[in-house]
């Protein structure tokens, strides 16, 4: 008889602490913190407050519709990822002895009988982009725009970066003497170390900066710790044009695209995109780092020119404050 009760104690376990005791076995292995963060959000978001309570042998067919459905349609991408960590909390209960059956957010034979395809129902998602026709006239507005985002903002358009690696930049990562910003992998959405060559525009920018006490960040919010990914979209609504900050990204691959003639590949790497396939991939050694020293050179050339009754003024001589 205690043998039994002891049995059924132990299996229960609610899927919540399911979830949180399978991303603690499984973290440690994933390729950086945000995955871990990821997985935390979306399920503490969509899945917690509808089966987190629930004792996980429990859950079942209804519980993941419940959960599924309402965003399916208006959130394709983050309901597929949803079910799929779900399903696989729930085979890692399995796995352990605290559920038994068949797997109710399983997708092939079963779901995918239920909900449609996500390929089917997903809504490409664009970055509000800038044309790059018009970016020397922003960039000669944003370098009369004081403020750590406005600079944070500048940093991010001339090395073509993502807002969160620039917001985490730390002056560690950078080399003023070689003009090479170092992103270490676990910053890199790709996972990997990500070498950025600094335009001497950019070096400028980073030499007027001020040094924060008790931070390494070089963009530091004013209470301490990394500015918030709002600060940079606040500063570019201020100023009134239909863009943010990620979109910025895409300004420079229209231009690399259609003002330069620099291979497809230099302008890919300097986003820090995958290259070709694994086999491509296993064969190509090379950052293409000197020509893509030369392409940011060029962006940044052209960011900081405006054109103004017919003749080109060069305002590279940049505020950096």
């Amino acid at each position: 008889m205690a043998n039994a009760l002891r049995a059924s104690v132990a299996k229960d376990v609610t899927f919540e602490l399911a979830a949180r005791s399978y991303i603690a076995a499984h973290e440690s292995g994933w390729r950086n913190a945000k995955h871990a963060q990821q997985w935390r959000n979306t399920l503490a978001s969509y899945a917690y407050p509808k089966i987190g309570g629930l004792m996980v042998r429990d859950v079942e067919l209804t519980h993941i519709l419940a959960v599924l459905e309402p965003i399916w349609i208006e959130k394709t991408e983050t309901a597929t990822r949803l079910r799929g960590r779900i399903e696989q909390v729930l085979d890692w209960a399995a796995a352990r002895g605290y559920r038994e059956g068949l797997n109710p957010a399983r997708w092939r034979g079963h779901l995918d009988k239920l909900l449609a395809r996500p390929s089917k129902v997903a809504r490409a998602e664009h970055h509000a982009a800038l044309p790059f026709a018009k970016i020397g006239d922003f960039m000669q507005r944003l370098g009369d725009t004081r403020g750590m985002g406005a600079n944070a903002l500048k940093f991010a358009i001339l090395t073509a970066a993502r807002s969160g690696e620039v917001r985490g930049a730390s002056w560690a990562e950078i080399d003023l003497k070689a003009a090479v910003w170092t992103v270490p992998g676990d910053r890199m959405k790709m996972g990997r170390e990500h070498r950025v060559p600094l335009s001497p525009p950019v070096i400028a920018l980073l030499n007027a900066l001020p040094r924060m006490v008790g931070t390494d960040l070089i963009f530091p919010a004013s209470r301490g710790g990394a500015l918030s990914d709002m600060t940079l979209s606040a500063v570019v609504r201020r100023m009134k044009v239909n863009a943010v900050p990620h979109g910025f990204r895409s300004t420079f691959r229209d231009w690399a695209s259609e003002r330069t003639n620099y291979p497809r590949d230099v302008a890919e790497m300097a986003l820090a995109h995958a290259i070709g396939d694994k086999v491509e991939a296993a064969y190509r050694r090379g950052d293409l780092f000197e020509k893509r020293r030369r392409l940011m050179a060029d962006w940044a050339t052209f960011c900081l020119r405006t054109q103004t009754k017919g003749h080109v003024i060069d305002i590279r001589r940049d505020k950096a404050s």
